[in-house]
C-alpha cells in the first residue's frame, strides 16, 4: 500500500510542478535569467525558493546516505529528477525505490 502512496506521490510531484513550468517555457523559453528573478520577485517566493534550495540538498545528503547504506543503484537518479524537476518527484521516487530494497531484502 505504502508504494502506490509514493507511485502516485510522484505522479502529483511531476504533473503539478510542470503546470507551472510548461506554460511559463511556451511564453518565455528557457530564460533562467527571468526564472529566477521571478523566483526571487519578492520576500514570500524567495522564501519558498530558498526552502526549495535547502530541501534539495537535504534529499541529496539523504539519497547517497541512505542509498549507500542499503546498496542500492544507481543514486544519480533521484538527484537528477531533483534538479529537472524538483524534490516533489525526487524525494516520493527515492523513498518507493527504498521501500522496494527494504522488502526485496526482509524477504
Amino acid at each position: 500500500m505504502v508504494q502506490v502512496i509514493y507511485f502516485l506521490l510522484c505522479i502529483l510531484g511531476f504533473v503539478l510542478p510542470y503546470s507551472q513550468l510548461i506554460p511559463f517555457t511556451l511564453e518565455h523559453g528557457l530564460d533562467i535569467k527571468l526564472f529566477f528573478e521571478q523566483l526571487f520577485a519578492n520576500k514570500i517566493s524567495g522564501f519558498f525558493g530558498m526552502d526549495v534550495i535547502v530541501s534539495s540538498l537535504v534529499l541529496w545528503v539523504f539519497v547517497f546516505w541512505e542509498g549507500t547504506r542499503l546498496k542500492m543503484q544507481n543514486l544519480w537518479i533521484y538527484v537528477a529528477c531533483n534538479l529537472l524537476v524538483g524534490v516533489s518527484l525526487g524525494l516520493p521516487l527515492f523513498l518507493l525505490m527504498r521501500q522496494r530494497q527494504l522488502e526485496q531484502h526482509n524477504s
